[in-house]
Order: C-alpha cells, then structure tokens, then sequence
C-alpha cells in the first residue's frame, strides 16, 4: 500500500526529502506558508540535483488549511522558531496510526510535537546532509546522506522500522538508535561549532578551516559536551571532530543554514542551537561562554539587519 506523506517546511531539506520519498513510491505533499513557492513546486516539481544527476520530481503542494489529509508520516523540517505555528497547522492531520518525525537542527522540536500527536507517536533524530536551495523548487546535495533515527518516547520498534525501511528506500543511510538523544545531542555539537561562526564571519565551511576557525568550533563541541554530561548524555568527542574535519575539508563551499538566513534576510535558529545549550547551562549550573557570546554575536547582526530592513 502506498504511504502518504506531509513534508512541513519547503526549504531545501523539505524538497530534498519530499523528492527523494515520492521517487520511493510514496505520495508526498509539501505544506508551506508561501504561495508562490507552492504554485512553483506544483507546476514544476521540485528539481533535483544529486551524484545520480538532475531530474524533475513530481509532488502535490498545499497550504495547511486546504490539505486535509489523513497522512501516515508528517515530517517537519520549518527551522525551530516556526515549530510551534507549523505544527498548529497540521494538527488537524493527526489520526490513529499516523507519525510524526523531526530531523531538524537544534534541540525542542520532538516535545512540541508530542504534545500535538502523542509522545508514542513521535520520532526523531538527525540529517548529516548538505543541501543547498538553488532557486525556490530547486535543490542541490552531493555526498554522504547520513540520518540518525529513533523514537521520542514510547513508540515501538516496528514503527521506527518502517520509517526507517521508507528513508533508505529514499537513498538515505538510516542509523536505528535506541536511546536517539544521544545522536540528537551529538549533531548539536556539530551544528553549533560551525553554524553560528559561518554566519557571523559571513563566510562558508572553508573560511573556517584555519586556527582560529578550528579552535572556536572545538571550544563549542566542549561546552557541549560538559552541558551534555550535565544530563547523563556521554558525547563521543572524537565523532563530532571527526565530522566537522570531514564539513571543513569536503564541503568547504557549502554555507551552513544560518549563514544562508542571513544572506535571505531570514531569522536564524541561534535559539535552538547555541541558545539553547547556553539555556541548558545555565540551568545546570555548567559555563557556556563561547556559546553565550557566539549568540550574542548573531543577535546583534541580526538585530542590525531588522533594523536596516525597517528604515
């Protein structure tokens, strides 16, 4: 039986994996705030670009309110700050026997979920994937497609199997995991070393492959670290290096996320990625200063662009 699928959020990791699950066989709908993005994907398709070439991929595209649904997979991939509304949306989707899974950066996206579907049926993990939104239904990715996946609470493994079983069908390489926050954690690390550094110092992944680029980047993955141990999370630090040495070195031209919000004009997820390791340190009475200060940073360029943008 085909399997229905919402893809919430149509930026480049929602086209990405809107395509890649409708070339699987699924029927894929992506739901965005923006008209003309979805009269766009609707007419056109999203194009993909990958190692296996360039090709149109056809979806259904719609506003929340006029999908109704029923769906057996919604995966919201908004940035964190529009969890909250994106997920009101769609509320009116959750049915028996329906999941919903979050790969997005940062921390606090799976309990807002849970409290709209149920903790049981939410899972969630991480996306090791560089893409890039070349025009508004246009996406581009090269290289590894790694994911990190399990369950938020209480779901069972046979449901984390057949979502898992949908994204390899997809192309993507699917790691199960038992206890997923530890996964979730340690792409919080990598996200959090490399993103707000691009996007303060305007610059991609190669202009921080230097000193003092790498020594930044390292400071962060140890305050991580020390917040994530703070909540009996043990961290594998030589992963984490190893990953932003691999980020550095073979996709130096790649602009992480926030560093593309700032070039879009766009707010960045600065809240649930350093934030909020600064938030969980102070709560645990663990000192984040790299962290604290590199938010610090994107508030302020942030908040200078709102203001140019006003005047």
């Amino acid at each position: 039986m085909q399997i229905s699928v919402a893809v919430v959020g149509a930026g480049a990791m929602g086209c990405l994996f809107a395509a890649r699950m409708a070339e699987a066989g699924a029927r894929v709908t992506v739901i965005d705030v923006d008209p003309l993005r979805l009269d766009a994907i609707r007419s056109q398709g999203i194009m993909l670009t990958d190692d296996a070439g360039t090709r149109a991929v056809r979806v259904e595209a719609a506003l929340a309110q006029h999908f109704p649904g029923p769906v057996d997979l919604l995966l919201l991939f908004t940035k964190g700050m529009h969890s909250a509304a994106a997920i009101a949306s769609v509320a009116h989707l959750r049915s028996h026997g329906s999941v919903a899974l979050t790969l997005q950066n940062g921390i606090g996206n799976a309990e807002q979920l849970a409290a709209v579907f149920g903790a049981d049926r939410v899972l969630m993990g991480t996306a090791l994937i560089p893409a890039d939104l070349t025009n508004p239904c246009a996406v581009e990715t090269h290289g590894f497609a790694s994911l990190q996946l399990g369950a938020f609470a209480g779901a069972d493994i046979g449901t984390v199997d057949r979502i898992a079983d949908l994204l390899e069908r997809s192309g993507f390489e699917v790691h199960r995991h038992s206890d997923i926050l530890h996964a979730v954690w340690q792409k919080l690390a990598f996200n959090a070393s490399l993103n707000a550094i691009g996007m303060i110092c305007a610059v991609p992944n190669a202009g921080l492959d230097n000193p003092a680029g790498r020594r930044i980047a390292i400071a962060v993955v140890d305050e991580t670290i020390a917040v994530a141990t703070s909540q009996g999370l043990t961290l594998d630090r030589d992963h984490i290096l190893t990953n932003i040495d691999a980020a550095l070195r073979e996709h130096g031209g790649h602009k992480a996320s926030m560093l593309q919000d700032r070039e879009a004009g766009r707010p960045s997820e600065i809240e649930t990625i350093n934030g909020a390791i600064a938030a969980e340190g102070k709560r645990a009475g663990v000192a984040t200063p790299v962290c604290d200060t590199l938010a610090d940073l994107v508030r302020i360029v942030e908040a200078a662009a709102a203001k140019r943008a006003s005047a």
